[in-house]
């Protein structure tokens, strides 16, 4: 009924070798194109990673707020904020930083260009919060009576509030919301 016949043998034609061939080639440029492909896809999400964690933690801490009064006691035209790193950041250079001051009818975006300056409390007098501990005041505005607290004139007036946005290179931001005394005093030092 069976019959062993092992004599008879298959024979695979050239044809079907070259299609063997040709699949080989594809699988390996097919694998060759996915490991280039995840490798750059892991590159560009590492960097994303490190730009996301940055625009998270690499943040000013606003520790206080002062802001003296103009000579005639009617407005602040000057603030000083005291400030240092936020836990876990990396190194800030804080006159790299954009500060935004937003008062009850105007908004001013100010540079270190503008009128701001930087003062090192406790650290390396660089502009640069490297530690912990360092502490920086930066200063807006004009202590020579002038009525602005960035270059063209934000200012806040008795009772008023006033907004300080600090945004670092990274991106990372830190608002402060400040509300002026309902009286002030010529050249009257207070804190907000």
């Amino acid at each position: 009924m069976f019959t062993d016949n092992t004599t008879d043998r298959g024979q695979v034609g050239i044809g079907t070798l070259i299609v063997f061939i040709a699949m080989v080639l594809v699988a390996a440029i097919a694998a060759g194109v996915l490991i280039n492909t995840a490798g750059f896809l892991q590159s560009q999400a590492e960097a994303t990673g490190e730009e996301s964690s940055a625009q998270v933690s690499d943040r000013i801490q606003v520790i206080s707020v002062v802001g003296t009064a103009d000579p005639n006691g009617d407005f602040l035209n000057q603030t000083e904020l005291t400030v240092s790193k936020a836990p876990g950041a990396d190194d800030i250079n804080v006159s790299q930083s954009i500060i935004e001051v937003t008062g009850p009818d105007n908004f001013e975006t100010v540079t270190s260009d503008d009128d701001v300056t930087f003062d090192t409390l406790v650290g390396t007098d660089n502009n640069i919060l490297e530690n912990s501990s360092d502490r920086m005041v930066i200063k807006l505005g004009e202590d020579d009576g002038l009525e602005s607290l960035g270059s063209s004139g934000v200012t806040a007036n008795e009772g008023e509030r006033l907004s300080i946005k600090i945004t670092t290179a990274a991106g990372a931001t830190t608002t402060e919301e400040v509300r002026v005394p309902e009286t002030l005093d010529d050249d009257e030092t207070v804190s907000l």
